[in-house]
């Protein structure tokens, strides 16, 4: 990525992490946080990937609300951003921290029989 692209995708993970944690996060929809934001090369597009906390049907009806409103929130994101063109937004469920947690339970399988030291 260049220098450019970078300081765009940082510029939209900072307000897109406010933007979302205001106004789509909590009680039906799940706790969201935005992981990371990777930017096309022309900065036409914004690869949007958020962490959501919650049950499973609360993962879904979240990125789908994500989803359904991801024009509104491109002209919330407008108003605070003065860039030429504002990209489009993609978004992408992170499951990074499920699988931390899997692998976490893998482990502590392998190790519950293991004699404790002294």
């Amino acid at each position: 990525m260049s220098v450019r692209t970078e300081k765009v995708a940082s510029l939209i993970h900072h307000e897109l992490g406010t933007i979302i944690s205001r106004s789509y996060s909590g009680g039906v929809l799940g706790f969201t946080t935005v992981t990371e934001v990777r930017m096309t090369p022309d900065l036409k597009l914004a690869k949007v990937y958020v962490s959501i906390f919650g049950s499973t049907k609360q993962k879904e009806v979240t990125l789908a609300r994500l989803e359904s409103e991801k024009v509104h929130i491109r002209t919330l994101l407008a108003q605070r951003l003065s860039l030429k063109f504002m990209p489009a937004l993609q978004f992408y469920h992170d499951t990074t921290m499920d699988r931390v947690e899997n692998l976490e339970n893998l482990i502590k399988q392998i190790h519950k029989d293991d004699p404790k030291p002294e």
